[in-house]
């Protein structure tokens, strides 16, 4: 059972939680102890939005979309969610609600809700509302039968309508949650941390947007989850004149922000690392502990000479990302340990950057491929070139090796020999996403890329112009 101080602000109510007897999902939390039914399962896994909810967990009005599905009643308490209710009602409608109508952007209704919490979420975030802005909001969201040209309209005509959501001071001390055999612990710094590494049998979670869809609801063991999303030595940004520093539990949506000025090239992959819902929710340090081979961002991170800083009970420790990855989600990081922060490079200002991703769809969707490439080349001569790749090992791959080939050719020759002896450095699996064949096949096609953007001196070539 829950302790009754445990306190979570449903549209603006205090709610205690109470007689909650095992681990759950705030979305069922929300439909099935309270009956706020707007907000729908569809997926379950964070890939169609119906579940959107809005989240603020620190006192601020910069308010963020969240799948409710995707995280755990133990992760949200002391924070303040809005529903699809608390936005508005048929007497009180919400001018966005009134859109929708107005604009026949909703047929079943099913997705409806959601839509309206992402599209809420971007008027009152302050960008300019365009298509590109638009279709980045409610790129978390899936419509089956109304179409996306209505709902674009209804979101534009009330894009000046910014809605001021109630700012709550929200005071939580509890740093216990117990539902079930299940117990959340919150430290707010790394030595409360150091003291909850004591205890038996413990899990670290983040944004749990990985590792929720793979731990069951029901647990019939004692388990102890310490939730890293809290502590402040984790949540910042530190930029410098060389490089930034961000801490392990950064989201990947404040990752995106922090890069627009200093590598804009980062921002198409970053967006296509998941909506909205999901960047503002996943982070940093949980993507690279995942250690999976297809991760967005490792790739980035390698062809930058990225550096990590591990914590753990005998203090901290620093590696280069390189030497992160052992084995097919595998890393070095002992039971005790997590990211601490990540030390990015900017790169250098004579070099180019570039970020491709192949998927079946090209928005919320896991890569089948990917390739990062920085490189400087001097009158049609690489002078300096490091790449690194996702989905062709066990792990993400630097491609140390075939840069070294290419190194001081010309572009149209290098490129020439790493498409032709591109199967002598890789050897992809099939599966799935993919066959080996298919794979090596669309690395080079990534190559082709590569040299189309340096021959008509592009700053990047979206897969969207191609």
């Amino acid at each position: 059972m829950t302790d009754s101080k445990n306190i979570i602000y449903i549209n603006n109510k205090k709610v205690e939680v109470t007689n909650v007897y095992h681990d759950i999902t705030l979305l069922d939390w929300l439909r099935n102890y309270h009956k706020i039914t707007g907000t729908k399962e569809g997926c379950a896994e964070g890939d169609c939005g119906a579940c959107s909810v809005i989240i603020n967990k620190k006192n601020k009005e910069d308010s963020k979309p969240i799948n409710s599905c995707l995280v755990r009643l133990g992760q949200v308490i002391g924070s303040n969610i809005t529903t699809i209710e608390g936005l508005g009602c048929d007497k009180n409608p919400h001018p966005l609600q009134m859109a929708f109508s107005n604009e026949y952007a909703s047929q079943c209704g099913y997705c409806t809700p959601g839509f309206i919490i992402s599209g809420v979420s971007l008027i009152n975030s302050g960008k300019v509302v365009n298509n590109d802005t638009i279709n980045d909001a409610i790129s978390g969201n899936l419509c089956r039968c109304t179409g996306y040209s209505p709902i674009i309209k209804a979101i534009k005509s009330v894009s000046n309508r910014k809605t001021k959501l109630k700012k709550i001071e929200i005071i939580n001390k509890e740093k216990k949650v117990r539902f079930g055999n299940i117990t959340y612990l919150k430290p707010n710094n790394l030595k409360e941390l150091k003291d909850y590494l004591e205890v038996k049998s413990f899990q670290f979670i983040a944004g749990g947007t990985d590792l929720n869809l793979q731990r069951p609801i029901i647990n019939e063991k004692e388990s102890n989850i310490i939730c890293l999303s809290f502590i402040k030595e984790l949540n910042f940004i530190k930029k410098f004149k060389e490089k930034i520093v961000l801490g392990g539990a950064v989201t990947i949506e404040n990752f995106l922000d922090s890069v627009r000025s200093k590598m804009p090239e980062l921002i198409e992959i970053l967006q296509r690392f998941g909506s909205p819902q999901i960047r503002n929710q996943g982070t940093i340090g949980g993507n690279l502990c995942t250690s999976s081979p297809i991760g967005d961002l490792a790739p980035l991170l390698m062809v930058l000479n990225s550096d990590i800083n591990v914590f753990g009970k005998n203090g901290v420790k620093k590696t280069n990302i390189k030497n992160f990855f052992k084995g097919y989600r595998k890393n070095i990081l002992k039971k005790d340990e997590i990211i601490l922060s990540i030390e990015i490079p900017y790169p250098n200002k004579k070099n180019k950057m570039f970020s491709w991703k192949l998927s079946k769809r090209y928005d919320q969707d896991i890569s089948t491929i990917s390739l990062a490439i920085n490189i400087q080349t001097q009158k049609n001569i690489i002078k300096e070139i490091q790449m690194a790749a996702g989905g062709v090992a066990a792990t993400p791959k630097s491609l140390d090796k075939l840069c070294k080939s290419m190194l001081e050719k010309k572009l149209d020759d290098a490129i020439d020999f790493a498409t032709e002896n591109l199967d002598k450095f890789i050897q992809p699996i099939s599966d799935l996403r993919g066959s080996s064949h298919y794979r090596l096949e669309a690395m080079k096609g990534l190559f082709r890329r590569l040299q189309i953007c340096l021959r008509q001196d592009k700053e990047s070539l979206s897969i969207m112009e191609v």
